[in-house]
């Protein structure tokens, strides 16, 4: 479950009050600290952490997965704590607030973001989703391993699924996967991944 503290605070006062332990997230104003996640989605978290880092070792690209990295939009009062967040070193010299609050808010610095739903899925497909897209990151995955996800986003009947949100024009694009589905991602085209291996990782069985 989601512990918001009722009082609105500015994101500066959020960065200088955020404890070392514990894990919290800013949204308009209010602080919320995120449950500690089940097993099975630190699962999924390890597995794609390991197998991206992988591809982007393969590759040579200059990119790495940071721990506490902070998101924050440009507008607003909110900053958010990724399940995983692949950072483009060569433009944090141009993130303001990197050096001292590890807080990045431009969409060159991110290539992709990742949420594994839990408990607060409508975050991760309403506000997340929203906020994202007006930041300009080019891609976003929702991995909706446990099927939690209302139907008008996974379908009917509820699957795992894997939604990948594409920016074009300014706008997001989704395509999803399920089953043995090899998945597609823009920033790692030769990525060799299935829905289902995904799903395993978090003791799915498909």
């Amino acid at each position: 479950m989601i512990q918001a503290i009722h009082k609105l605070v500015t994101f500066e006062d959020f960065a200088a009050w955020r404890p070392e332990g514990g894990r919290y997230e800013l949204h308009d104003g209010v602080i919320v600290e995120m449950a500690q996640p089940v097993g099975d989605h630190e699962d999924v978290v390890g597995f794609l952490a390991l197998n991206i880092s992988i591809e982007i070792g393969r590759q040579k690209l200059p990119y790495f997965i940071p721990k506490t990295v902070l998101v924050k939009p440009v507008e607003g009062e909110s900053a958010y704590s990724p399940d995983i967040l692949i950072i483009n070193r060569p433009n944090l010299v141009n993130e303001p607030l990197w050096k001292k609050e590890s807080t990045v808010s431009q969409a060159t610095s991110i290539p992709l973001f990742i949420e594994v739903v839990s408990t607060n899925w409508r975050d991760d497909y309403y506000k997340k989703l929203a906020d994202y897209e007006g930041i300009g990151i080019p891609e976003y995955w929702i991995i909706d391993y446990a099927a939690i996800g209302a139907r008008k986003f996974i379908g009917n009947p509820k699957l795992p699924t894997i939604s990948i949100y594409q920016l074009i024009d300014g706008e997001y694009q989704v395509t999803q996967f399920k089953g043995d589905t090899h998945i597609v991602s823009p920033t790692f085209p030769e990525l060799n991944l299935t829905a289902e291996q995904i799903f395993q990782a978090g003791g799915v069985q498909i």
